[in-house]
């Protein structure tokens, strides 16, 4: 039997998750209930909030302004934020997006913009980036949302990374090898390490960035194949390799 039920529709909600508690959904909820789901008094939504574990819960009230549901029952408890921190130089808006919800579902615990010198933009919002880890967190049976961190320079976050940390960074000049083998060579017995992983901007790391990243203690540099990856489509394949050598894929 599968662990989520994704027949059931799926909310995030705010308020605090108890047995008979009532949640009030905002308009854009009500209108998504009413009038994209269709969803009647009685019908069954499991909602959310990052803190409390899974609840199902019933519609109580519906009408065209409110709709309040009755919470029943826990179905899953609260799982930890993953320990997987992704970090990006950030892209245009509509490929931000997408790298924001493909980063969640792989499993990143928290999201941080990082500017490098050949960064393309600097317009940075993270509300948006917030919005959009909650629809993959809601579409994908995650119970906790990622922390979405403030924008910072590339220098600056190296000056002050934690080596118990392992930086896993991806870099199309790193000599060709078996990315799996070089992963792996960092497993620890005791459990997956805790783990960065950080992407650059499309034109790469200039020699600088790359000599001051080299020089951190917990750091590997990541080859991702023979050919140019666009940013996004690195951050998948980075994450399902981390993933798989390092974090929970891990039998």
């Amino acid at each position: 039997m599968s662990r989520y039920d994704f027949a059931a529709p799926r909310l995030y909600v705010n308020p605090p998750l108890a047995q008979a508690a009532q949640i009030a959904l905002d308009q854009a909820q009500v209108n998504y209930v009413r009038n994209v789901l269709r969803l009647s008094k009685g019908a069954r939504i499991l909602v959310f909030n990052g803190r409390d574990g899974e609840w199902e819960t019933r519609v109580a009230t519906s009408n065209r302004k409110n709709v309040t549901l009755a919470v029943d029952k826990l179905t899953r408890s609260q799982e930890p934020r993953p320990d997987l921190h992704y970090l990006f130089a950030p892209l245009k808006q509509a490929r931000q997006d997408y790298m924001v919800e493909k980063a969640v579902e792989m499993g990143a615990g928290l999201l941080r913009p990082v500017l490098t010198r050949r960064t393309q933009t600097s317009r940075i919002n993270r509300e948006r980036m917030h919005a959009h880890a909650i629809v993959a967190a809601e579409q994908c049976g995650i119970l906790s949302i990622p922390e979405i961190a403030p924008a910072i320079r590339l220098d600056a976050l190296l000056g002050a990374w934690d080596n118990d940390r392992l930086l896993v960074f991806c870099d199309e000049d790193a000599p060709a090898s078996d990315p799996l083998a070089a992963l792996r060579s960092r497993a620890d017995a005791k459990g997956p390490p805790a783990l960065a992983v950080l992407i650059g901007p499309e034109g790469g790391f200039d020699d600088r960035e790359r000599e001051v990243l080299l020089g951190l203690p917990p750091v590997l540099r990541l080859p991702l194949g023979p050919r140019i990856l666009r940013a996004d489509t690195a951050a998948v394949a980075a994450l399902a390799l981390v993933q798989a050598a390092l974090g929970d894929w891990r039998g």
